[in-house]
């Protein structure tokens, strides 16, 4: 069900933006950004960063909001410079969140289908322009809005989602067009482990095959059992329905 009673406010602002490139012609390179902020993919896998509490890798300290405020899809601002960072949003396990999606005008509009891992979302609101927290939320469909993992931002204008954070682990939000990935237009929620066994990312490791206390192959081998076990965890308790199951790629560890 959509959640009613929201604990975590949460408005990024979605988009192109402008690196500073020393080795480049202009100075500078392009780059998708939540927030202002492009992610930096570290060498270790977040999921297996957060699994092995590997200090280093990533930082729980995204904005809740836009660092600077500014008319989002008109004129651009005069510093379009974009910040790099593994900078992650931290969620507590089974709270309830509302995240407003803002496009912006910084390089050009653009509309961005954003994907969501790990849970479904409810869109509750669309609509063009800049969102406005006061008056836009009083035409929000909280009886029978559409579910979905994947929603694209309208052109020049914004939507609003809500979801709970019941399902551990560390989840990728991403532009679905690849290119805008590849430059940084991706950020990922970090959702705590609950009170019960079966609300923990933190399986145990007697679940995953002998690893000679090789610990990249115990991370490859929890990222193979969790996403298992996430399916049937949502399937279990009906957080979604089916339509179709995605084609499952187990990489097995290299000999």
């Amino acid at each position: 069900m959509v959640p009613l009673q929201i604990d975590r406010h949460l408005m990024f602002t979605i988009g192109l933006a402008i690196r500073p490139c020393s080795n480049c012609t202009l100075g500078g390179r392009l780059s998708g950004v939540y927030n202002n902020i492009s992610l930096e993919l570290p060498k270790t896998a977040l999921l297996q960063a957060h699994y092995f509490r590997k200090p280093n890798v990533y930082v729980t300290n995204f904005p809740d909001n836009p660092t600077s405020s500014f008319n989002y899809t008109g004129k651009p601002p005069s510093n379009i410079m974009a910040k790099g960072g593994t900078r992650l949003s931290y969620l507590p396990f089974n709270s309830n969140v509302q995240l407003v999606l803002q496009s912006t005008a910084i390089v050009a509009l653009e509309n961005h289908p954003i994907h969501l891992h790990g849970t479904n979302f409810f869109v509750v609101g669309m609509g063009l322009g800049n969102y406005n927290a006061s008056s836009d939320p009083l035409s929000f469909n909280l009886i029978d809005p559409p579910e979905r993992n994947t929603i694209g931002v309208p052109l020049g204008g914004w939507v609003a989602l809500r979801f709970q954070a019941n399902n551990p682990g560390v989840w990728f939000m991403h532009c679905h067009l690849e290119f805008h990935t590849s430059v940084g237009l991706a950020t990922a929620f970090v959702i705590e482990n609950g009170p019960n066994p079966e609300d923990s990312s933190f399986l145990h490791l007697w679940t995953f095959p002998p690893a000679d206390d090789d610990q990249a192959m115990i991370g490859r081998s929890i990222q193979n059992v969790f996403f298992l076990s996430t399916m049937v965890h949502r399937c279990r308790n009906h957080l979604y329905s089916i339509h179709r199951l995605p084609t499952l790629k187990l990489y097995a560890p290299s000999a």
